[in-house]
């Protein structure tokens, strides 16, 4: 029997491998891609929450660095871009500071730089002793920052609320703009 040894490339040799027969399969994208052909990710980060909620504890007992786990759950999900044929850029460096998540979807199916509409995804963690409220605060005002340096389309931020004893209703939720307010939608998970 062939094996892998190594698990970083358990994954990585197996798709390029089937590289070739797989771009010819069609992915499953009508359900977050709208009839224009663009990224809903407002649908997707809606479906995100329903799956977080029933999985996270689950999930995030399987990392060894548990403050990890939650952002690495949400980029796993988000990989179903990745297969779509967008692109999620992590830790994307934009002038002096950095966004945890950059989502790039091309417009029509082509790669041409003009035409990629680009979504920022910061997370923030809500730790024991801290108040959810000044950490929505500071990570909109973040948000909104790195929205205008990279002319970003919609901005979203995911606020993983780990302090013990919240229910999933007090964790769970979406917070969309107002008129007057930084242009982000602040999702809670």
């Amino acid at each position: 029997m062939v094996e892998i040894a190594n698990p970083i490339y358990r994954e990585v040799i197996p798709r390029q491998l089937t590289y070739s027969r797989e771009r010819y399969i069609p992915e499953r994208t009508e359900w977050y891609v709208d009839a224009a052909g663009q990224l809903d990710l407002a649908k997707l980060l809606e479906a995100l929450q329903g799956y977080f909620r029933e999985n996270v504890e689950h999930w995030v007992e399987h990392f060894e660095y548990k403050e990890a786990g939650p952002q690495l759950l949400l980029q796993a999900y988000l990989h179903r871009i990745v297969n779509g044929g967008g692109r999620v850029e992590r830790e994307y460096g934009l002038g002096r500071g950095r966004t945890d998540l950059l989502v790039l979807w091309p417009q029509g199916g082509r790669w041409d730089p003009a035409q990629v509409t680009k979504h920022v995804i910061e997370c923030k963690v809500v730790r024991p002793g801290q108040g959810r409220e000044s950490v929505i605060r500071s990570g909109m005002e973040q948000t909104s920052w790195y929205m205008d340096r990279c002319g970003a389309e919609s901005g979203h931020l995911a606020i993983f609320d780990r302090r013990p004893g919240q229910s999933s209703e007090e964790r769970v939720f979406r917070k969309d703009p107002g008129p007057d307010e930084s242009p982000v939608t602040v999702w809670g998970l």
